[in-house]
């Protein structure tokens, strides 16, 4: 693994790889205080963050490593109009790692092709959050004891929920597992997740309730209802506040249920949930400082390469898609790959459109 684009990329030896490392930080955070010494890493965030970008921060400098980058755009190259490609190629140029955040479905995979270090997705849109669900698997596997045989209940707004659909590819690869779907229609799964799930023989089931879900649940995993993915404010409107987790709610649920978020929370989860002792997601955003140091001090290491720069495309993009990246760095390339029956682009994974 060169770049984490994906939760796909991760093969179960750098999982398991990388948990190990994660629980030796934890209990002896002092021996790493100097791993990386010396290292760089950039961050590079078109779009706004709070715990991604600090837990990031905060994982390099306790590594004893340095920081670079930006987190409005508009201070930056890209407010004159430089392409995304050349802003990684100098930012590579000067860091051991990248670490990108950026509102365009598909950017971080258009940006590794001209990354000379290791690129990281911090989030791409609504497409994936990898390292989100790495701290979601070290949480599960931490507190649980176990990634396999779960009833997991994904709840809120699972087609704009990077988070959930990166959290899916990765429980998919343990047996046992099942998925519960709580959304409204309009917030279901989006369809190239639905044919992943089909293709891996996938178990899997569609709810709109969230209530008559919770006894069968070992893990609960909330979302929040994504007001900036909305282009119409009516759409919003019908689907915010649908669903609220209580603690009365939690009282029919397993005793040893966690219930897990990747936060920023709204009006999701009651304040009455937060002293329960099921209620983890504090707990999570902690341990994704630790997995994230982890990861850095994986990825810092891996030598210098000087990638296979694309030649520019002089056609329009395949991709329909209007979140895709295509649509405003032209220059991409078009790649594609088979997900099923279908043709997909390889930056957003949306199907094509003949």
């Amino acid at each position: 693994m060169r770049h984490l684009i994906t939760i796909e990329d991760l093969t179960t030896e750098v999982w398991d790889e990388l948990f190990a490392s994660f629980t030796d930080i934890i209990s002896h955070p002092g021996d790493y205080a100097d791993a990386c010494r010396g290292k760089v890493m950039a961050s590079l965030f078109y779009e706004p963050s709070t715990r991604t970008a600090f837990s990031f921060q905060t994982a390099m400098m306790r590594l004893g490593g340095s920081v670079f980058g930006f987190s409005d755009p508009t201070a930056t190259s890209a407010s004159k109009g430089e392409a995304m490609s050349d802003t990684i190629r100098m930012c590579s140029a000067y860091a051991d790692a990248i670490v990108m955040r950026h509102p365009r479905e598909g950017a971080a995979k258009a940006a590794s092709l001209f990354s000379e270090v290791p690129l990281i997705n911090a989030g791409d849109g609504a497409h994936m959050h990898p390292t989100q669900t790495l701290t979601d698997l070290a949480t599960i596997r931490r507190l649980r004891g176990t990634t396999e045989g779960l009833n997991i209940g994904l709840c809120g707004d699972l087609k704009n929920g990077r988070t959930v659909h990166s959290l899916i590819m990765a429980l998919s690869r343990w047996p046992g597992n099942r998925f519960y779907l709580i959304s409204p229609r309009e917030l279901a799964l989006p369809d190239y997740m639905l044919a992943f799930m089909k293709q891996r023989n996938q178990w899997y089931i569609e709810v709109t309730g969230l209530d008559s879900t919770i006894p069968q649940l070992d893990v609960l995993y909330m979302t929040r209802i994504q007001r900036e993915r909305f282009t119409d404010e009516r759409a919003y409107n019908r689907n915010r506040g649908i669903y609220i987790l209580s603690e009365k709610m939690l009282a029919r649920s397993k005793p040893d249920l966690i219930v897990m978020h990747p936060l920023p929370r709204v009006d999701e989860i009651a304040r009455d949930v937060d002293s329960d002792p099921k209620a983890a997601y504090f707990e999570q955003a902690r341990f994704g400082m630790f997995i994230r140091m982890a990861l850095l001090l994986r990825q810092t290491a891996l030598p210098r390469l000087a990638p296979d720069y694309p030649k520019p495309n002089p056609k329009k993009p395949l991709c329909k898609n209007p979140a895709c990246i295509t649509q405003t760095e032209r220059y991409l390339p078009p790649l594609t790959h088979k997900n099923g029956a279908k043709l997909c682009c390889s930056y957003c994974d949306a199907a094509l459109r003949p």
